[in-house]
């Protein structure tokens, strides 16, 4: 069974940075697209930034030049730095596989 489990949220100013992290296991995690998405409150579902078992990175335009995702597939860990965060970046932040999402890690950006 794949489990993927967030950390790393947390309160951080407008401005600051934060790094997320994503322990998967159940999967050979080294072969797998990850995928990283947030939910703002209200909102619906947004893609943010993904990364191919061979390293090749997108990102959403709202989060180009801001955010930066990596990963460690020794340690089965994908990441996400987070920087000059802005109010409207708050969200549950999610990792996810195509078939599989973790339980999100919230991350609120007071002005």
């Amino acid at each position: 069974e794949v489990q993927l489990v967030e950390s790393g949220g947390g309160l951080v100013q407008s401005g600051g940075s934060l790094r997320l992290s994503c322990a998967a296991s159940g999967v050979t995690f080294s072969n797998y697209a990850m995928n990283l998405g947030r939910q703002a409150p209200g909102k619906g579902y947004e893609w943010v930034s993904s990364i191919k078992s061979g390293g090749e990175t997108n990102y959403a335009d709202s989060v180009k030049g801001r955010f930066a995702i990596s990963r460690d597939n020794a340690k089965s860990t994908l990441y996400l730095q987070m920087s000059n965060l802005k109010p409207e970046d708050t969200a549950i932040y999610y990792c996810a596989t195509t078939t599989t999402r973790g339980q999100g890690t919230q991350v609120p950006v007071s002005s």
